[in-house]
């Protein structure tokens, strides 16, 4: 006999039933429930078992209700008591035991030292600057400003047919998450261009990421630029724009302007922490070795930390001391695969030495190198390493395949926990779990 349940208009009732995220709206709805269902008429042509069964049927979902009712007046007092997340907590995705761990390693940029949001403004005027100078763009370019509100970290860009992409987990575009230019598509006008929102091995190939920070403001000058085109109604090679882009945001990184312009105002860009000389030191105390290696020139991170460590007696002319091995351009991600030699920086003289590194001493300066002859020359074991990083490609696939333990510092998560731990989520998020478990079978079926 087929389910009595669908004798009920139970579906459409919940369906034409809302249930807002706060208690008294979540209520209301069940009571509307209830109502249809006690004024419900029974079929009078039932034989008396069928209509025995349907009692006990139309019994049991008002059971389940109330229960369900009862879930959600227990929810604010359940809420109180549930913890919320700290935004500056240390998350795991797998055991460790700390006390194995004798090496601490630590990226420079956006690890040891952190940015303001100006930062973002600098390499982007750089940036296009560059590409009016030198590449001949319109001198209209001049005007753009970088719109800290547009980019995130962990776009795509399609290189192939000029959109900006926010892919989720299984590779597909998130909704809300293509942009052409500084416009942000439909989904018809996303499955005109791809053909669905899941984005194919072929469709790949044309991506490229903007996986750390440094990305924002490359992500924001390509959208302003292909914006421009558009608007002006001119012919453009989506992959020539990302070039070009590319070109001046990584000219500004390596000619040292980008460098140059931190250390000229350190108080605008750099964002002291007096946490983190507290936490090496501490590292220190406790017997273990730290060493920094940063794709950043010494000059850079010595005027850097001198800064943030300007309050600081003890280390504000020293900071190397903390530190077992400092190594300064060390180019990754090519540093876990190549067989670089590493060379010896004179700090006095500005100059690389000829002589071979056979060993690290303390309070000296080496550049380039490769991850075979540092674990070589240190004679530290992996398991025994942990390194911190901010970009989960070039700072942390490398040191994971080599057995080292490795650490992101993800700064939009502090925000993501902010917005987790506010009352109308948390009351929203637990509204939908007493829904879900109550309704465990398809209503529609």
């Amino acid at each position: 006999m087929a389910c009595v349940r669908r004798l009920l208009p139970l579906c459409s009732s919940i369906n034409r039933t809302s249930f807002p995220s706060s208690g008294s709206g979540a209520l209301q709805g069940f009571r509307s429930y209830g109502a249809i269902a006690s004024e419900q008429t029974l079929p009078s042509n039932l034989p008396e078992a069928d209509t025995s069964v349907l009692n006990d049927e139309i019994a049991q979902i008002r059971r389940e209700f109330d229960a369900a009712k009862q879930s959600f007046l227990k929810i604010p007092a359940a809420l109180k008591a549930m913890p919320k997340m700290n935004p500056k907590g240390i998350y795991v995705n797998k055991n460790l035991r700390l006390d194995n761990i004798q090496v601490y390693g630590f990226d420079y940029d956006y690890t040891l030292a952190h940015y303001s949001a100006n930062l973002q403004s600098l390499i982007y005027d750089m940036a296009k600057e560059h590409m009016v100078n030198e590449f001949r763009y319109p001198e209209v370019c001049m005007e753009f400003k970088y719109d800290s509100t547009f980019p995130i970290r962990g776009l795509y860009y399609d290189k192939l047919k000029g959109c900006l992409l926010k892919l989720d987990f299984f590779g597909s575009i998130e909704p809300d998450g293509c942009y052409y230019g500084r416009r942000k598509l439909s989904r018809k006008e996303i499955e005109e261009i791809y053909g669905t929102r899941h984005i194919g091995r072929d469709q790949a190939q044309g991506l490229v990421g903007l996986m750390d920070f440094f990305c924002f403001s490359e992500a924001c000058l390509i959208s302003d630029i292909v914006q421009y085109f558009v608007d002006a109604k001119l012919e453009f090679d989506a992959s020539y724009i990302y070039q070009d882009v590319n070109r001046a945001i990584q000219h500004v990184h390596r000619s040292g302007l980008v460098h140059r312009g931190i250390l000229s105002d350190p108080h605008r860009y750099l964002v002291k922490n007096g946490q983190v000389l507290h936490f090496l030191k501490m590292l220190r105390e406790k017997g273990k070795k730290l060493f920094l290696l940063t794709n950043s020139p010494y000059y850079f991170v010595d005027g850097g930390m001198t800064f943030m460590l300007e309050d600081s007696k003890e280390y504000r002319d020293s900071w190397r001391e903390l530190f077992d091995v400092v190594i300064a351009k060390a180019n990754k991600p090519d540093f876990y695969t190549s067989e670089h030699p590493f060379r010896f920086y004179d700090t006095e003289k500005d100059n690389l030495a000829f002589k071979k590194v056979n060993e690290f001493l303390p309070n000296k300066i080496y550049y380039h190198g490769c991850l075979k002859s540092f674990l070589h020359i240190t004679k530290w074991k992996g398991p025994e390493v942990m390194y911190f990083g901010d970009h989960l490609f070039s700072d942390l696939r490398g040191p994971a395949k080599a057995g080292w333990r490795t650490a992101a510092i993800i700064h939009e998560l502090e925000d993501e926990i902010l917005i987790q731990n506010k009352d109308t989520y948390r009351l929203e998020q637990c509204s939908h779990m007493v829904i879900k478990c109550t309704l465990p079978y398809p209503l529609s079926s």
